[in-house]
């Protein structure tokens, strides 16, 4: 019977114990922080849709480090650095994770999925009943984007690094990945990483930043009785169908994400019942699953330890930060403008992490006044808010890349 060593037979132990000590350190601070994120999503402090996959997928991949051929150490997941035919279809054949990442999530597929199902969840009518104040908001949220760019660029960032990173700021997660792998795919996975840990942040985190701007008294403010007219179907469809011809005519490059999202109002406002019980439901629910553990399985160590990361995180919170207070100020000035009639806290929802940023702002509301209504106003603002993350991130793509 052949000798048997304890960590040649317990290869994760043997794998952390041989590392260096910048990897063993991160190994094991991201499986403790995949724990907290499945804790955090199980007390609904985070989106447990996306963050109990992810962080289940977090903490896995950083205990299962194994030695493979040649002297090197992995995992039989997946090899997102994968190039070269041979070597991709070397591993489609041994890592389990790997054709979804190959086939839906390194070419933007797993995010035009998304985006189709988000388009089912839309109600354009709240835009269209109110389509400046709504896009204005909007504008206001991309603050952060606006601020993040430069500021990557001074960090030591390229153009285009900078750029993908600064569309977290959009708080709109399939646009960061559509973004990063056109502008940056050569650290498309750490941005992507960390602007869904962010984005999944949002729903614990804006609350205390709108305290700290908006004072009771103002987030108590109810809005006055909505007397608009109710938009048909037939008038969102046209409303859809224009604003997906147009977008694509301006900005090409992000025409895959534009009919995602166009068609699944589309399909919403046209009665096609089973397809919108497929969209919204498996599609979108089975999408983002997928999602949260790919970019789970992403986190490994060795691959999520870039000398740039550091300068990643503190992007992506200056850009969603600003992108809040954005949107707040915008509140301000439309509560200035209406004469104290319009509640400020609606500028929270401008950031298009939808529909969290809308039911931040109905909940702290509703913490200050019971009676209060403004979801409707969100919703336009956050509605605006994916479509104008879109344009922000269509343009960024379309002047860096010809660059």
């Amino acid at each position: 019977m052949p000798d048997i060593a304890i960590l040649d037979l317990f290869q994760g132990v043997a794998t952390l114990v041989q590392a260096d000590p910048l990897i063993l350190i991160g190994r094991v601070a991201l499986m403790g922080l995949g724990v907290l994120l499945i804790y955090l999503g199980q007390r609904g402090v985070l989106e447990a849709l996306l963050m109990i996959p992810m962080g289940l997928g977090m903490a896995t991949v950083n205990a299962a480090v194994l030695f493979l051929p040649g002297g090197k150490t992995g995992t039989l997941f997946l090899d997102p650095l994968a190039s070269g035919t041979d070597e991709v279809m070397a591993q489609l054949q041994i890592d389990w994770l790997q054709p979804i990442y190959t086939f839906a999530f390194s070419n933007g597929l797993i995010a035009c999925l998304v985006f189709l199902g988000i388009g089912t969840l839309l109600d354009v009518g709240y835009v269209m009943q109110r389509p400046f104040r709504s896009m204005f908001l909007a504008v206001c949220g991309e603050l952060g984007t606006l601020i993040a760019f430069p500021l990557g660029v001074l960090m030591g960032l390229t153009d285009k690094q900078a750029a993908a990173t600064a569309t977290i700021g959009g708080a709109d997660g399939p646009m960061v990945l559509f973004t990063s792998l056109i502008l940056a795919p050569e650290i498309f996975v750490p941005i992507t990483v960390v602007g869904y840990l962010y984005l999944g942040l949002t729903y614990g985190g804006y609350p205390y930043l709108v305290r700290l701007m908006v004072p009771k008294r103002l987030r108590a403010i109810a809005m006055p009785p909505d007397t608009r007219r109710a938009i048909t179907a037939s008038e969102k469809m046209v409303f859809a169908v224009v604003a997906c011809l147009l977008l694509s005519l301006l900005f090409p490059v992000a025409a895959p994400l534009f009919l995602s999202l166009f068609l699944g109002v589309i399909v919403r406002e046209s009665g096609l019942s089973y397809f919108y019980d497929l969209f919204s439901n498996q599609i979108l629910y089975g999408a983002t699953f997928f999602l949260g553990l790919v970019l789970g399985v992403l986190c490994e160590a060795g691959t999520i330890l870039h000398p740039k990361v550091l300068i990643l995180l503190v992007l992506g919170i200056v850009a969603l930060t600003f992108s809040a207070i954005g949107g707040l100020f915008g509140g301000y000035v439309l509560y200035w403008l209406s004469g104290g009639k319009y509640n400020p806290v609606i500028g929270i929802a401008a950031v298009s992490c939808v529909p969290t940023t809308a039911k931040v702002a109905q909940k702290l509301v509703t913490e200050a006044n019971k009676n209060a209504i403004v979801l409707p106003h969100a919703l336009g603002a956050n509605i605006s808010g994916v479509i104008t993350s879109a344009i922000f991130a269509a343009v960024l793509v379309s002047v860096l890349k010809a660059g």
